[in-house]
């Protein structure tokens, strides 16, 4: 067959809702395309464990502390997953680490933002995680099957971290003034993040993988399900939302955010690794990284040398 007829018969399979496995002849720009995908979904993970890490000390009991552990050791498990899943369209486990530490490769807007007290572990487990289980849910039907075979377990274990997250919420939201008080705190601090999560309006014209099936929704739609799942929870918890302030529309039933009340401003700064703690925690990834080098080299070292 020729290049033009292989292209011609892979996107007949993707329209008849076919599958992709590692092995299968696809074409260059959608090894490159889910490659970059995956792996930014790593590079996510790995990253997402260090805020968590770091708001870990002020755990206010030790039961909340171990439970914060076993879920930060979740995300690190995940990471694992999904390099593993990106090493086999071409790419080495150790090339993709080392363009995430060194900044020649992308995480997840959310993580690129400060953790002050614990009322963040309570948004971050609930919202943050609500967020990416919206995104990742609709991603089990992508057309990349080793994807959707590992999303399986992640989006278990991240249906467990919401539970989590809302647990700690609503103890927050019964609580003492102060209480309430730290959970509105980082509510007012990532919201207009959260709604970055999604991403602005997707072009289907020119996204190839909305186009090939390895992403099954758009940007707005996704951000659409969080706004109506999660906006009647916040409210009728008592909290106030901030700018961009959504509205509900009589006619649809959907909360609505009007795309020109969203400032981009703060994302395209983290598009290019220059977010509030993008460089701290680089670094402190890279640290430790470099520091467990010597692990890595016992465990590839011939045996009997």
């Amino acid at each position: 067959m020729t290049y033009d007829e292989k292209l011609q018969a892979f996107n007949d399979h993707i329209a008849a809702g076919g599958k992709v496995e590692a092995e299968d002849w696809m074409p260059d720009d959608y090894r490159k395309g889910v490659l970059k995908f995956i792996e930014m979904h790593a590079n996510s993970e790995i990253m997402g464990a260090l805020p968590e890490r770091e708001v870990l000390p002020s755990a206010p009991t030790l039961k909340r502390k171990m439970s914060l552990c076993a879920k930060i050791q979740d995300e690190v498990g995940h990471a694992q997953l999904l390099y593993r899943v990106a090493e086999d369209l071409g790419k080495p486990r150790d090339a993709m680490v080392s363009d995430l530490v060194n900044g020649r490769s992308k995480f997840h807007n959310v993580f690129h933002y400060p953790v002050r007290h614990w009322g963040d572990a309570a948004l971050i487990g609930w919202l943050i995680d609500g967020a990416a289980l919206v995104t990742q849910a609709s991603l089990r039907d992508s057309s990349y099957a080793p994807y959707t075979r590992v999303l399986k377990r992640i989006c278990a274990e991240e249906q467990l971290h919401l539970r989590h997250g809302e647990d700690i919420t609503l103890e927050l939201a019964s609580g003492s003034e102060h209480q309430r008080w730290m959970f509105q705190d980082a509510l007012d601090r990532w919201w207009l993040a959260i709604i970055h999560f999604f991403g602005p309006r997707s072009n289907p014209e020119k996204d190839l993988l909305l186009r090939w099936k390895v992403k099954t929704e758009t940007n707005e739609n996704l951000r659409q399900e969080f706004l109506d799942r999660y906006v009647p929870k916040i409210l009728e918890l008592g909290f106030t939302i901030p700018a961009p302030v959504p509205y509900l529309d009589e006619a649809s039933g959907h909360w609505l955010i009007n795309d020109e009340d969203i400032d981009w401003e703060p994302l395209e700064g983290i598009k290019r690794n220059d977010g509030p703690e993008t460089a701290r925690r680089l670094a402190q990834r890279k640290a430790m990284y470099d520091d467990h080098r010597w692990v890595r080299d016992a465990m590839t070292e011939p045996v009997g040398v």
